[in-house]
């Protein structure tokens, strides 16, 4: 696909030379890839359930995608059109051209897939490093944003909880490499359960056949040749934007945000510390918190339907759908 081509539409099983299996597309999704100049996005949509429903766009984090996501957009579908994109690197969306992953980058990449659908404002969400990027765009086209919300999302703390350690690790040259050389003999099954083990607050809460489509969405991001860099790379742009001060520094441009927004953080996680809920909620002017004591880093995956609650209430003291 030429990279100067208008946005276009494919279906999820459309071979692509850099595609070894096919993504998995829950029912009532559809998948489509956005082209635009060095740049291609696949984006997952929910639509609403009806016609006229303001749209919404999903921002997953570090090592995610847009499967993130499933289980609240279709909750949301009374109120929201949903979309949902792979960043650059992740997913089923291949790397940028630039090699960029920093999270002006991603930032960047959400702004050109608003501005080429003209689908602003919209009702943004982000999580982990979604979250991150996610404000970013807010505080910088505050006309993109309609409200904001972040579950558990990915601002500058000074004291990171140890649990955070090994994946900000990944940032440094030559650990990204030389852990998958370490792992090279784990099983997709022991890396799934390792990753649920640090997101989730229950991973017992994980059904039999969620865990299954977990291991094979590892299995076929193992086969991608970039995975390892973009994950490195991505690391190492949370680190760069954590150490950035000034009017670009994340807590900076949470406080200029101007859309109504939702923050939800989980009493279980192992990467955002619960006690950073505080002081998001003091930057971002008039927001609302959501905690979920037994939640870890991805409530809108452990609680989509207290999560969605929370969203139908922002919306609805926003104007409605």
């Amino acid at each position: 696909m030429s990279s100067t081509e208008l946005p276009e539409t494919r279906t999820a099983a459309a071979p692509t030379a850099s595609r070894v299996r096919a993504v998995r597309v829950a029912d009532g999704e559809e998948l489509r890839s956005v082209a635009l100049p060095g740049l291609s996005l696949t984006v997952r949509a929910r639509p609403g359930n009806r016609t006229g429903l303001p749209p919404a766009l999903y921002v997953h984090g570090l090592g995610g995608s847009s499967q993130n996501w499933s289980a609240l957009m279709p909750l949301l579908a009374d109120h929201v059109d949903g979309e949902a994109v792979d960043l650059p690197g992740f997913g089923d969306s291949p790397p940028p051209d630039d090699g960029n992953y920093s999270v002006t980058g991603h930032a960047r990449a959400v702004i050109r897939l608003l501005d080429a659908a003209g689908r602003g404002p919209v009702h943004l969400f982000g999580n982990s490093m979604g979250g991150a990027v996610a404000t970013r765009v807010a505080a910088v086209r505050p006309d993109l944003v309609r409200t904001l919300t972040l579950v558990s999302p990915a601002l500058p703390e000074l004291r990171a909880q140890r649990t955070a350690w090994p994946t900000a690790l990944l940032a440094v040259p030559g650990v990204a490499s030389f852990f998958a050389k370490l792992t090279k003999d784990w099983t997709a099954e022991q890396r799934v359960k390792g990753v649920l083990s640090l997101c989730y607050g229950d991973p017992g809460q994980v059904t039999e056949e969620g865990f299954r489509h977990a291991v094979e969405e590892m299995e076929r991001r193992l086969e991608l040749p970039y995975f390892w860099d973009a994950m490195a790379r991505s690391s190492r742009g949370i680190v760069d934007a954590y150490t950035l001060g000034g009017q670009h520094g994340l807590w900076r441009q949470a406080e200029r945000v101007l859309a109504p927004t939702l923050l939800v953080y989980g009493g279980r996680d192992r990467l955002v510390s619960y006690r950073m809920a505080r002081k998001a909620a003091a930057a971002f002017r008039g927001s609302r918190l959501l905690t979920l004591p037994e939640a870890g880093h991805v409530a809108m995956m452990e609680y989509p339907e207290t999560v969605a609650q929370a969203v139908r209430d922002l919306i609805a003291d926003d104007g409605g759908s």
